[in-house]
């Protein structure tokens, strides 16, 4: 009996290596899917780009909602979101999450109809993604030049613009630094930022690690939608821009990462 317990839990934790391997693998295929079959029929009829773009972040938050509840139902994961009807109510502003995993985008994807992204380049050269990058119209993290410009159109149209201010997933046990393009564009374009905290524990599918680095308990996400930052209170006490951004920078870090208790 005394044996019982340690085996449940390692098939348990096979069981899981299976189920999220199962998962990536779906998600692959309704990626090639999406970006040869779906996303071209469905934006035929779109009037313009504007349009086309709409339609297809939608269908993108119908399939990821659709992966994250497969996720769940089979046991790979589990997560818990807080303040999701307050995301969905956001127009005209950034959001800015922590990135402590590889599929924070897609959760947080999964609860917005409208959700532009800033991606990283690399993301344009993989197969699975960069269809869908394109044709959602997600800005590309590669041309400093157009960036502000990009991002400012799409903020006035009142969309609201994803930015992981890492750049890339955190490195557990290490402490994060954060880019400054996430305050530079905020600052800027003089738009507020909704902030977004993501735990998860025991860690998974972090920087580094593969998708079969399974952990011995299941995973369990917790997706927290926090206040707004307004960005004019750092623009007003500020004698430059450059100043403004570094300040909004230095709050973010505090805010996305406290200190531990």
């Amino acid at each position: 009996m005394a044996r019982t317990v340690p085996i449940k839990a390692e098939l348990n934790r096979y069981w899981r290596i299976f189920a999220t391997g199962f998962c990536f693998s779906l998600f692959g295929i309704g990626a090639l899917a999406l970006t040869f079959i779906a996303f071209p029929i469905m934006t035929l009829s779109a009037r313009n780009q504007q349009q086309r773009e709409m339609r297809v972040q939608a269908i993108i938050q119908r399939t990821f909602a659709f992966f994250c509840r497969t996720m769940k139902f089979t046991g790979a994961i589990d997560y818990e979101f807080i303040g999701e009807d307050i995301l969905r109510q956001d127009r005209n502003c950034l959001v800015v999450a922590n990135h402590p995993s590889l599929i924070d985008y897609v959760l947080i994807a999964s609860r917005m109809p409208q959700c532009d992204c800033l991606v990283k380049a690399a993301l344009w050269n993989n197969p699975f993604i960069k269809g869908i990058v394109k044709a959602a119209g997600y800005i590309p993290n590669r041309d400093p030049d157009n960036l502000i410009s990009d991002c400012s159109e799409r903020l006035d149209e009142g969309n609201v613009l994803l930015i992981f201010p890492e750049g890339t997933r955190t490195t557990p046990k290490q402490k994060s630094k954060l880019q400054r393009g996430a305050a530079q564009i905020a600052i800027r374009t003089q738009s507020d930022i909704r902030l977004i905290h993501i735990t998860v524990s025991p860690s998974f599918l972090t920087k580094g690690s593969k998708w079969y680095n399974v952990p011995k308990n299941k995973p369990f996400f917790r997706v927290e939608v926090k206040d707004k930052i307004q960005t004019a209170r750092f623009i007003d006490n500020a004698d430059s821009v450059t100043t403004a951004a570094r300040h909004l920078n230095s709050h973010l870090a505090e805010v996305l990462f406290p200190p531990a208790a």
